[in-house]
């Protein structure tokens, strides 16, 4: 079964993180979660990034706020797709500095960035990067897109 690895910061990342965490599962995908924090515990960051792939992951999604180096680091050290959740943090300058952290990074070492906040997406972004090579999951994502087209059809019946 494909992992993703959901990784953040800190623990105050949790409730925006959550979201991925839910729609992965939701999409029946194995999730390990962790905290593994660019600048406090390095070592872990070396450790996770380098050896994340080795334990059958196939994504990482990597949450962080303020400085934002967390995506960064671990696409400077893992072969796997990254995807950077910006997330605004209470020492955050209106979450542009995550956003701008996350988004802006060198050529070669590429993250891919999704909305401040924007756990939910990065979530389904992991799990269609996976529906790519696993029919199960790529149903799962179809089905998905389906309810939303519904819901929007529904919606527009009702204000009509």
């Amino acid at each position: 079964m494909s992992k993703v690895g959901v990784i953040m910061g800190s623990d105050s990342d949790l409730p925006v993180m959550q979201e991925a965490i839910d729609i992965l599962k939701g999409f029946d995908i194995e999730v390990e979660v962790d905290i593994v924090s660019a600048h406090r515990t390095p070592e872990k960051l070396f450790d996770y990034s380098k050896n994340a792939h080795t334990r059958g992951i196939k994504v990482i999604i990597a949450g962080a706020g303020g400085a934002a180096h967390l995506p960064g680091m671990v696409a400077s050290l893992s072969p796997l797709p990254i995807i950077g959740v910006p997330i605004k943090s209470r020492n955050s300058i209106d979450g542009w500095d995550s956003i701008l952290s996350i988004l802006q990074m060198p050529g070669g070492v590429p993250v891919a960035t999704v909305a401040l906040n924007g756990a939910k997406n990065a979530g389904i972004l992991a799990a269609q990067i996976i529906g790519t090579s696993d029919k199960c999951v790529l149903d799962k994502i179809l089905a998905y897109k389906e309810g939303l087209k519904l819901k929007v059809e529904a919606a527009s019946k009702g204000v009509k």
